[in-house]
């Protein structure tokens, strides 16, 4: 099941005024790990190399107590950094100041015992071609 939702997991300053972006979330049928092997998969099935994998579920819960909290906000969240040679070309020639939105992330999280996938979205526009990118990615891990 497919979901937007408001949220502030990343924020864009390009006017020097941060704006809440939406995300775009795929419920997961089984447990975290094998939601972080589908979606790398899915991403390298796509002829992608992942840059790198950002464990920032481990992180907040590792820092939490260092920044004076005890709130713990994912079970589990990995985000997935890669880009697209064509995609991104095809994006930075109609528009170069599009190279903001690089590199592209796939994320999966489990809260609650839920595990989802999801991607932010990104403008109207050119930008639509890596949000189809990045729908086509969370679907294919999703279905698996």
């Amino acid at each position: 099941m497919k979901y937007l939702v408001t949220s502030m997991i990343a924020a864009l300053t390009l006017s020097g005024t941060a704006m809440a972006q939406e995300a775009v979330l795929y419920d997961f049928d089984g447990a975290f790990d094998d939601a972080t092997f589908a979606v790398e998969s899915a991403i390298v099935g796509q002829g992608l190399v992942i840059d790198y994998t950002s464990h920032t579920g481990e992180m907040l819960n590792r820092t939490a107590a260092d920044v004076g909290s005890d709130v713990k906000i994912f079970d589990a969240a990995d985000i997935f950094l890669f880009c697209s040679a064509k995609v991104s070309r095809s994006v930075m020639e109609a528009d170069a100041m599009n190279i903001a939105h690089c590199p592209y992330n796939v994320f999966v999280i489990e809260k609650d015992g839920k595990v989802q996938v999801g991607h932010r979205t990104y403008p109207e526009g050119v930008m639509q071609e890596v949000q189809a990118l990045l729908s086509g990615i969370a679907e294919e891990a999703v279905s698996d």
